[in-house]
């Protein structure tokens, strides 16, 4: 075990290493569970806010905090990989004709990415204290990223329940490092989200019912990525042009001010092709085409059938005439959640299917 004397300096030059590594952000955490974040999780799961992400509900347990599911775990290295924007998430709001992407997914996939950095910082990590046993977590584990971005001192989680750094805004993705090591904690971040509610009051689909708790049931990025089947029809006309993910909440947070498009890892530069893509081109899609045009890319996981469900409710949105044969084309589609989009689309675009 590292002893007290040397666990600072053994911290400092992690972070050094972090960096070096394409991480925006670093801090500690000490392993313990917290109670009431872990009263909070329970909270929101027991209102059913996950919808059916059932997963969030079959290892409640484990996810209450890192000892509860490693006894052994002593600090949590918490890390940051910027994925900044370098133009308005926003922009794409007037152009119905083109389909809105999550910034997050425009890039390459972030799983790779980040876990490979933090295998490479784990490798330096146990080279230097061998006694030293690690986990490494990037987002398919039962890990609450987030509340121990917040201990760590990345950031606070804001209103519409994301990170918020304040060097780095809202556009970090996160990854975690469980260790048997005492490693010297940062201390946690305050709140900072004052009386703003600019998050609130952006969410299309009034997915918060109040700050701080996220309502998934109505949250656009869980009904275009998770939510598999018909997307109720309440929402419909919310989606907008937004066919994978959203960033209203995010892009409207004022802290984004501060963030450094400069800082953001070159992995996930966005491809050309899906900043500003046209409907009609997603909605020719086949399977085969599918899975060619977003290879190594996040959106590939949801599946051709889901993709262009979410094109044709864009479509329908969009008050473009010239859509109407693609369409049609749709009606028939072996799927019947994307058989259904194209009745509605055509209903919408005044046709009668």
């Amino acid at each position: 075990m590292v002893n007290s004397a040397v666990a600072g300096q053994l911290a400092g030059e992690l972070k050094q290493e972090a960096a070096r590594l394409g991480f925006a952000a670093c801090g500690i955490a000490p392993a313990a569970d917290d109670p009431v974040r872990a009263s909070r999780l329970a909270e929101w799961l027991q209102l059913g806010h996950h919808g059916s992400m059932g997963w969030m509900e079959d290892r409640a347990e484990v996810r209450r905090g890192p000892q509860a599911m490693w006894p052994e775990a002593r600090s949590v290295i918490a890390l940051g990989m910027s994925y900044a924007p370098t133009h308005d998430p926003l922009a794409l709001e007037a152009q119905p004709d083109r389909a809105r992407i999550s910034v997050y997914a425009q890039g390459r996939d972030y799983h790779d990415t980040v876990k490979k950095a933090l295998k490479a910082l784990a490798r330096w990590l146990v080279a230097r204290a061998p006694e030293a046993q690690l986990k490494v977590f990037v987002d398919t584990a039962p890990v609450m990223e987030k509340p121990l971005g917040q201990a760590a001192g990345l950031g606070w989680q804001g209103k519409h329940t994301n990170l918020v750094s304040p060097t780095h805004g809202s556009w970090l993705f996160l990854g975690a490092i469980y260790t048997t090591l005492e490693l010297q904690p940062d201390s946690e971040h305050p709140d900072r989200c004052g009386s703003c509610t600019a998050c609130q009051t952006a969410c299309p689909t009034q997915a918060f019912p109040r700050p701080y708790v996220l309502d998934a049931r109505r949250c656009i990025s869980y009904l275009t990525i998770e939510h598999k089947g018909p997307v109720p029809e309440e929402f419909r006309a919310a989606l907008g042009n937004r066919i994978y993910g959203c960033d209203d909440c995010l892009a409207v947070c004022p802290w984004n001010k501060f963030a450094d498009a400069a800082a953001r890892h070159m992995a996930f530069l966005p491809r050309a092709e899906l900043v500003a893509p046209r409907l009609a081109d997603f909605l020719a899609l086949d399977d085969a085409g599918f899975r060619a045009l977003f290879s190594g890319s996040p959106i590939k996981r949801i599946g051709r059938d889901r993709f262009v469900r979410n094109c044709l409710y864009a479509a329908g949105n969009s008050s473009d005439a010239g859509l109407v044969g693609a369409v049609q084309a749709l009606q028939a589609d072996p799927d019947p959640a994307v058989a259904d989009a194209a009745r509605w689309a055509l209903s919408r675009l005044a046709v009668v299917p």
